[in-house]
């Protein structure tokens, strides 16, 4: 079944979880250094996080400066005093028997998080966002003689985790796929987290249940794990609707259950039976005291917010003449944005929309062909063969051309142009020429645009940029060779 006629009958009841990494240099309630990536194997762990008796926590002031920075942006309420409580479950990958977490009293309540979809601007309710400590990391393979086994690395264990859980507001697979997303940009911009899903930095939960249209009362809820990229996340919801909505139509029972969405097989599979907040018998924590939130503190950090994803691309669209496009794409790359940002300050007088232009496609076209390698452009270069494409100096082609070497070499915008001699040829006479020449080599395409085929005449353009080295006036060609056709054709008329 499609997930769209599913939803001609029922209405999809969607909340988010996500898990973030929060970016400290020590892990939530010991010393421990978090950069563990690539580190061997219970390498960076000590008595408190492996949970040895006798170890006591101590918190991590900067973490939870990260989480109340993420508050006050999503506009969400600090509380004057929070504590800590125990998470009680049994599990390999948690040292304690218990995870040192927040239930009632979370640092962050009652935000918001708005952002675009496809049908206009939406906005979810974010009930809470609060700190816990990451479990353990299970690795499951085989041994040397082929027997299954599962191994625990401690590496990961008590690093800080914000977990960021949404009212039941989205509808539809789009809209959380774009929450994630948003928030994901958001992190990123207040540095409390690098929130990169393919290093498990960013972890996305999602509660699907269905109703009948038109009624009230929730369905039963699934939980979906396993989504490792945004289109993961947008797939395994979309699937989850359909697969409810087989099972309803079908008079099956939905059981509260956890899934895990499987990428080979398009489809979510059980993975258990759902624990409810009674089965983690949650109590106070006895080794921490409860953290007082100062006024001025909460102030400054608000203070320092800097300008936020929503509130940039608005200012793109409104102060600077940009496409809703242009500002989505430019605000969605860290990267780019600077860029933009830094070209502009470096050549004021150029207009924002040819520098939007050149950074979302020239600069994001040379980072993508470079894979992980990095590719750095000083803005004042772009700036410069910005300038010379618009003044008609170089050509856009060249322009590029220019753009590749300084991100190769360093060197100068205006060295590469001359040391190449490249220059654009505007000349309306020395391009007349050159355009008869190709008109006259190329009999058949002259024909077949007299024949009623429009696409010979890219082709024909093509050709004078060949034989010009790619040195002409594009627009002048296409304008040129466009008139000396109709001019044949009127001929024959």
């Amino acid at each position: 079944m499609t997930t769209g006629t599913a939803l001609e009958r029922y209405e999809a009841v969607i909340g988010i979880e996500i898990h973030c990494q929060l970016r400290t240099a020590s892990k939530m309630f010991c010393g421990c250094s978090t950069d563990y990536d690539g580190a061997p194997p219970n390498s960076h762990v000590c008595p408190v996080c492996l949970g040895l008796p006798g170890a006591l926590p101590t918190i991590n002031r900067r973490a939870v400066e990260h989480v109340l920075t993420t508050g006050a942006a999503i506009e969400a309420t600090a509380p004057p005093a929070t504590r800590w409580d125990r998470k009680n479950y049994f599990y390999p990958d948690l040292p304690k028997g218990y995870q040192i977490s927040q239930y009632d009293l979370p640092l962050a309540s009652r935000g918001r998080l708005t952002f675009d979809t496809s049908d206009g601007p939406f906005t979810v309710t974010i009930t809470r966002a609060h700190l816990e400590e990451d479990t353990a990391k299970l690795i499951h393979d085989t041994d040397a003689e082929g027997r299954k086994r599962s191994l625990v690395d401690f590496n990961r264990s008590g690093a800080p985790l914000m977990e960021i859980v949404t009212e039941p507001d989205i509808r539809t697979a789009e809209q959380a796929r774009r929450y994630a997303e948003e928030l994901q940009l958001l992190l990123r911009t207040v540095g409390a987290s690098d929130a990169d899903m393919e290093r498990g930095q960013m972890r996305v939960e999602a509660n699907v249940s269905l109703r009948p249209r038109g009624t009230d009362a929730y369905g039963t809820r699934i939980e979906v794990k396993n989504m490792n990229s945004f289109r993961a996340v947008e797939r395994a919801i979309d699937f989850e609707i359909g697969r409810q909505a087989a099972a309803l139509d079908g008079g099956e029972p939905i059981v509260q259950e956890t899934r895990g969405w499987s990428e080979e097989r398009a489809s979510t599979y059980r993975m258990r039976v759902k624990e409810t907040s009674d089965d983690y018998r949650y109590f106070p924590e006895p080794d921490l005291p409860p953290l007082h939130l100062d006024a001025a503190w909460l102030a400054s950090i608000g203070a320092a917010l800097p300008e936020l994803p929503a509130a940039r691309r608005a200012r793109y669209r409104d102060a600077l003449g940009l496409s809703a496009y242009d500002a989505l794409v430019l605000v969605a790359d860290r990267h780019a944005t600077e860029l933009f940002e830094a070209t502009r300050a470096a050549a004021p007088a150029l207009d924002a929309k040819p520098v939007a232009n050149w950074v979302t496609g020239e600069y994001l076209r040379l980072r993508n062909a470079a894979g992980p390698d990095p590719v750095t452009l000083q803005p004042a270069e772009l700036a410069a063969v910005i300038e010379a494409v618009g003044s008609g100096a170089i050509s856009r082609a060249q322009g590029r051309e220019v753009l590749e070497a300084h991100a190769a070499t360093g060197a100068a915008a205006a060295a590469i142009i001359a040391e190449r001699g490249f220059q654009q040829i505007s000349d309306a006479g020395e391009l007349s020429k050159v355009v008869d020449e190709v008109l006259a080599a190329n009999p058949a395409a002259v024909a077949d645009f007299r024949a009623g085929k429009a696409q010979a005449v890219g082709f024909l353009v093509g050709q004078v940029m060949k034989a010009t080295g790619g040195q002409a006036n594009a627009a002048l060609v296409k304008e040129t060779v466009g008139t000396r056709l109709a001019a044949g054709r009127e001929g024959e008329g």
